[in-house]
């Protein structure tokens, strides 16, 4: 192979992909949540044109709502519209690759709605991850845990992983644990252990497997855990894991964490 076709075949860096965006009105903790206005524009959008900074060829919105779409639009943010029914963000993703007509080779990078300060560099290294890994069907990401009490809190899922950063396991429990675990094991090995790992909500697709995921049965521990990415380990499909050196920015769950956007933006 000539040089020049090595660096065309393996130049990630300029490998084509697509960021979906899923975004629904219906929001328990924040109503109408993608159109809250962060510094005179919409969160979604704002999650838009950061994605929209990485090397994606393409930033779509997916959402239920004709107003996010009108909204998007007048931003310069494309948008699809999808069915109301969905029961998860990955089942309105399988229908905007669809109405997209993307192939099911192409990859497509999963960007939360409600992430208006996502790194782009971030969203390039899940996509190119899944570029390099043909063996997997989905890529994510992780970053060190570095307090105790992220470690034993249930609101934080943990990752382990395998000699090739495929990952093993996801779960709300502290793992790995220890055999003789008090809660603080890793904290006294210090140094002797490496770090446990917090995953990170972004997520690379193949678009053909993304059309077969929401018809793939429910795990078992997918229910237990309410970690929908257990079912792909479940049945059998694996999932390449970006070890970040930085946490994630700021994601919006609730009016406080709203507030704190809008004071970053300030």
């Amino acid at each position: 192979m000539k040089s020049s076709d090595f660096d065309a075949c393996c130049n990630f860096d300029s490998m084509s992909f697509t960021v979906l965006i899923p975004a629904r009105l219906a929001s328990t903790r924040l109503p109408n949540k993608p159109l809250a206005d962060i510094g005179g524009a919409p969160m979604v959008v704002r999650v838009a044109q950061r994605a929209m900074s990485s090397a994606a060829t393409r930033t779509v919105v997916a959402t239920d709502s004709s107003e996010v779409v009108e909204k998007c639009a007048a931003f310069g943010v494309s948008a699809v519209l999808t069915r109301a029914d969905h029961p998860s963000g990955s089942d309105r993703l399988a229908e905007a690759c669809s109405r997209l007509g993307l192939a099911d080779d192409a990859i497509v990078v999963n960007v939360q709605g409600d992430e208006p300060l996502i790194d782009p560099a971030l969203i390039n290294a899940v996509a190119n991850l899944l570029g390099e890994r043909p063996d997997c069907a989905m890529s994510t990401a992780a970053h060190s845990i570095d307090q105790q009490a992220d470690f034993l809190n249930p609101n934080v899922v943990k990752v382990v992983l395998d000699a090739r950063h495929t990952a093993l396991y996801f779960s709300r429990a502290p793992i790995p644990a220890a055999r003789d675990f008090a809660g603080q094991a890793w904290w006294e090995a210090g140094s002797m252990l490496p770090k446990p790992l917090r995953h990170v909500g972004i997520y690379g697709y193949r678009v053909g497997f993304l059309r077969q995921f929401p018809s793939l049965p429910k795990a078992p521990m997918e229910q237990l855990e309410s970690l929908e990415q257990l079912r792909a380990l479940w049945h059998g499909h694996r999932i390449a894991v970006h070890i970040t050196g930085d946490a994630p920015g700021l994601g919006v769950d609730t009016p406080e964490d709203l507030e704190r956007a809008r004071e970053l933006f300030r």
